[in-house]
């Protein structure tokens, strides 16, 4: 039962139909997300003219005055051109308009937009929303294409594309709300005009053609649901392959400072620390354990991974080859000391150190030594990137290497010893937050979403996207849906009320509750709802009540599931 809460007996109807499919287009509810559209091979975000249309009649609209510029039927195609920082917009070679400040809105009330021409997965390119084609601030007669949507309709178009279906629907469940978390909280805002962008810079959103049944599922089954460490969104990574060990933060990523300082090992977050899939695993920072563990092929959920296991070989001369070329780009970076910049002053390679791994054994910094020099070679991207093989980066760093001499043949009247260099590794990417072939695995053995976020994830919890009432007119309601199994039919109802509400009003599946709050600074309250719960769908609305003494927010959530050690 509920602490501190009175029972209204009064029932409100709610018509809700839980099998309903999520309306197609324009797919403008909710939670806006802006993605950036790039070109064809995902290698520029930038244009000086697109073409646009629509599976159905669209319209095109002046979004600086609101002025619609001109309707088209289906599969008619509208060209978009920028002069002198203005737009003109053309059709068979006939001016339509120009002139146009921008950005420029194209929509379509019954189907889908699209960049004519442009394809993903080998399928024509479709978007749900709409398609905005924006300038670029400070670069002249360039703009952006920019798919305008809802959260969850977006996150249709991203799950199938970052993760197999067949890994199962509790890995794509795990996927969907990391996903949904990552585009609400992204490592890095690198763009002006939109917020994350199309490709594996960001996550891999191929749009509405490339959707499937069961990932849509995912996405439905997990609505408003995100992951969380201390009450805030946790920023969640994840990866193809670990290894059978993932790594913590700071020994995979840099962080750059306030004062332009780029640092590595970077600044740890206390919910992405490396964790073994079998807790008997030992560290792996030492030289010893990790060539043990990457050498052998013990037990973990990775097992079903092509890059569980690899090995990477280089004769000699190849291999300082591809130094000279990598080292000098890589240099750049600032994390290859000293840097190269003649290839003739690379010399002849003598030896590679290992000098730090990460728990999981990832190489952090890297000695290659030569007869001229010694080069340093810090963080995880840098130095696969610097040990390619047939111009391809290793798979991760996760790595140990051998290196044999072999005897050069007498009869190239050679006497010098040359060495063989061989890498063994484990894993694909960078190793941090949830490995995508161990969710699948998981998911075999019985695992629940849930359970996977929180095996990767330290410390997080399951919880409903948080939101923030006021006394503030229009702020003072919000209603939230989530969904449940039979068997995970627990739920509590979290209220942060820093600023001393006493009372607010909760509907949940239908029953109405009157709260009776007790103000906490520092901790939040918790109310258990598990006894009105139902099996799918669950609907809870909160209205806050006006007084004139409390204008300040509450923030309220429902947790699903919360941390190991509360």
């Amino acid at each position: 039962m509920f602490k501190k809460i009175l029972i209204s007996l009064s029932l409100l109807i709610f018509a809700i139909n839980i099998n309903a499919e999520v309306q197609a287009v324009p797919a403008l509810k909710g939670t806006i997300v802006k993605v950036g559209i790039s070109n064809q091979n995902f290698s520029d975000y930038y244009f000086n003219k697109t073409k646009l249309t629509a599976t159905d009649s669209f319209t095109l609209t002046d979004k600086s005055t609101n002025t619609v510029i001109g309707d088209f039927g289906a599969e008619e195609v509208v060209d978009i051109v920028i002069k002198n920082n203005l737009f003109t917009v053309m059709q068979d070679s006939t001016e339509i308009a120009n002139c146009i400040k921008g950005p420029v809105v194209i929509s379509s009330d019954n189907g889908y937009v699209s960049v004519a021409g442009l394809k993903r997965a080998g399928k024509p390119a479709l978007y749900r929303g709409t398609i905005q084609i924006t300038k670029v601030p400070k670069k002249d007669n360039l703009f952006n294409v920019i798919n305008v949507l809802d959260v969850e309709s977006y996150l249709r178009g991203v799950v199938p594309n970052e993760m197999p279906v067949r890994f199962g629907i509790e890995a794509l469940k795990a996927q969907a709300v990391l996903a949904r978390n990552y585009v609400l909280k992204p490592k890095e805002k690198n763009y002006h005009n939109f917020d994350v962008c199309d490709s594996v810079a960001c996550q891999v959103y191929f749009g509405a053609n490339t959707e499937h049944e069961l990932s849509d599922k995912a996405v439905f089954e997990t609505e408003n649901i995100v992951a969380m460490h201390n009450d805030e969104l946790i920023l969640a990574l994840y990866s193809s392959t670990a290894g059978g060990y993932t790594e913590s933060y700071e020994n995979a990523f840099s962080t750059d400072m306030a004062n332009g300082v780029r640092i590595f090992p970077g600044v740890p977050k206390p919910f992405l620390k490396g964790v073994p899939d079998n807790k008997k695993t030992p560290v792996l920072n030492n030289e010893k354990e990790a060539r043990k563990f990457y050498t052998s092929t013990p037990d973990t959920f990775d097992n079903d991974s092509p890059y569980f296991r690899w090995t990477r070989e280089w004769e000699q001369k190849e291999l300082e080859n591809v130094l000279k070329s990598t080292l000098k780009v890589q240099s750049s970076t600032g994390f290859v000391k000293p840097k190269l910049d003649n290839p003739n002053d690379f010399g002849t390679l003598k030896d590679i150190k290992i000098l730090k791994r990460g728990v999981s054994g990832k190489a952090m910094s890297i000695d290659i030594v030569t007869d001229k020099n010694t080069f340093n070679v810090q963080k995880e991207l840098v130095i696969r990137r610097t040990f390619k093989k047939d111009n391809k980066a290793m798979p991760s760093a996760n790595v140990v290497f051998d290196i044999e001499k072999i005897k050069q043949d007498k009869n190239d009247k050679k006497t010098d010893s040359a060495i063989k260099i061989t890498a063994y590794g484990g894993g694909y990417g960078h190793g941090v937050g949830m490995s995508q072939f161990g969710a699948g695995s998981m998911n075999k053995k019985g695992y629940s979403y849930s359970d996977i976020i929180q095996h990767y994830f330290t410390d997080t919890a399951i919880t409903t996207m948080p939101v923030t009432l006021s006394c503030a007119s229009g702020k003072d309601t919000a209603v939230q849906k989530f969904y449940l199994t039979d068997k995970d039919k627990k739920a509590k109802l979290v209220v942060e009320n820093k600023f001393q509400f006493t009372t607010m009003t909760m509907v949940l599946n239908g029953q109405e509750f009157k709260l009776e709050l007790a103000p906490k600074l520092f901790k939040p309250e918790k109310f258990d709802l598990s006894p009105y719960l139902v099996e799918g769908e669950n609907t809870i609305t909160y209205l806050l009540p006006y007084s004139a003494a409390h204008k300040k927010p509450v923030r309220l959530y429902v947790e699903l599931k919360g941390t190991e050690n509360e």
